[in-house]
């Protein structure tokens, strides 16, 4: 994955923070580091009001993660998070029920 697909973390710092906080109060060490550097690589696309989830890896469209994969649930604050990894991979963040994420690449309103 190239340039043309930016890190979450220069899109939405708090949520990377977040993320990163989260997995480790887990104890999910590795994912934490490797959360740092996720991409954003197209967002969920499903149009429920409720989700704001995005693919930090590209992966085709109905086809299932394979024997590797687990979800990873969260305990933010507000709403939902949940992490599809493979092997030590995170594949997509689900991000539901929360307020909306603010997008460091729009201009922002006072």
């Amino acid at each position: 994955m190239g340039p043309e697909h930016p890190l979450v973390r220069h899109v939405f710092p708090d949520l990377a923070e977040e993320l990163i906080g989260l997995l480790q109060e887990e104890g999910e060490e590795e994912l934490a580091l490797l959360a740092a550097d996720l991409r954003l690589v197209a967002e969920c696309g499903c149009g429920d009001d409720f989700c704001q989830s995005f693919k930090t890896a590209p992966h085709p469209a109905g086809k299932a993660y394979g024997p590797d994969h687990r979800c990873v649930l969260l305990a933010p604050a507000q709403g939902m998070l949940v992490l599809d990894v493979v092997d030590t991979r995170i594949m997509y963040v689900e991000v539901l029920h929360r307020d909306p994420l603010r997008d460091m690449r729009l201009p922002q309103s006072e």
